[in-house]
Formats: C-alpha cells, sequence, structure tokens
C-alpha cells in the first residue's frame, strides 16, 4: 500500500536535492518554469517507461533514472518546435525509444533531437549522469529495494528527473521565468 504522506516527504528531499544542485550550476532559474503542457505527458511516458526502467534499474540504476531526464528535454524540445503536433502522439517515449532502442536513446535524443555536437553531448551526459546519482544516492538511502515502497519511490524519482530534464532545456532554449 502506498503511504502517500512518506512518498510527498522523500519526493520533495529528491526535488530539493536536485534543485539546488541544477542551481549551483546554473541550469535551472530561481524561478521554475510552468510547464502544463510537457506534464500532461508525463502518465503515458512514466507507463510506457516502467517495463525498460524498472528491467535497467538492478544492473544501471544511473542510467534507469537519467534516461528519464533525456526524455524531458527531448519533450521540453518537441514542446518548442511544434507542439500542436507531439501532443496529439500517444506515446512521446516509444517514439524516443524505438529509433535506436533503449540502450542508445541518450545519444539518440542528444544528437537527433537536441542536435548537439559531441562536446556538448558529453557536457549534457554529463549532467544527467550527476543528477541521476545525486537522485540514485537519496532513492537506495530512503526506500528498502524491492519493496513496493521502493517501486512507488523509484516512480516518484523518475518523475523529478523528467521534470528537471525538461526544465534545464527549456533554460538552454532560452526561456526564462522571471518576476514581474
Amino acid at each position: 500500500m502506498e503511504n502517500t504522506e512518506y512518498l510527498n516527504n522523500f519526493e520533495i528531499t529528491v526535488y530539493e536535492a536536485v534543485r539546488d544542485f541544477l542551481r549551483e550550476k546554473d541550469e535551472i532559474d530561481k524561478i521554475e518554469p510552468e510547464m502544463t503542457d510537457i506534464e500532461c505527458k508525463w502518465e503515458g511516458i512514466a507507463q510506457s517507461y516502467m517495463q525498460d526502467g524498472v528491467r535497467e534499474f538492478a544492473n544501471f540504476p544511473t542510467v534507469s533514472l537519467g534516461w528519464m531526464m533525456f526524455v524531458g528535454m527531448a519533450v521540453a524540445t518537441m514542446w518548442d518546435n511544434d507542439w500542436v503536433k507531439y501532443s496529439q502522439r500517444q506515446d512521446l517515449y516509444l517514439m524516443l525509444r524505438d529509433v535506436r532502442g533503449y540502450d542508445y536513446m541518450d545519444e539518440y535524443i542528444c544528437e537527433e533531437v537536441l542536435c548537439l555536437s559531441v562536446e556538448e553531448a558529453k557536457g549534457v551526459s554529463g549532467l544527467v549522469r550527476d543528477v541521476a546519482t545525486i537522485a540514485h544516492r537519496i532513492l537506495i538511502h530512503e526506500a528498502e529495494p524491492g519493496t513496493a515502497m521502493a517501486y512507488y519511490a523509484y516512480m516518484r524519482t523518475l518523475h523529478q528527473m523528467y521534470r528537471f530534464g525538461a526544465a534545464v532545456w527549456l533554460k538552454r532554449m532560452g526561456y526564462r521565468m522571471a518576476k514581474l
């Protein structure tokens, strides 16, 4: 059974740790973007991702978490490029994964969706790895492996990875949130 209060507090812990790290690196603004359209796609993406993500988590936990940050970046790019088109797609995750497969999804997103140079891709991949490492440390410290609570905590962590991936990419594309 899902303990909502525990999970809410857990998600806040992940959120604050990742937020603080990304702010320190100047990857996100103090005022976070409103991402209603991007957030609307989360549930469908999460449902599709779980089979791949859970399978990979045992041997490659930071990849399992980090790939969701790449997905958030890709969805932010889709939002910027042609949201009318992409919002109609039923499953954005499968669209991204199926081009080269799960193992190469990061490369596909960096090269074909984000259109990064090799050096830029290395930098973004390093950032994603660092964020995934932070999130993973919190996850393994807070949730007993193999339990239902660990599953729910993993889902909450993925959600933050997705959101921060989108927020980072929106800032890199030039979107800034400021008080009026």
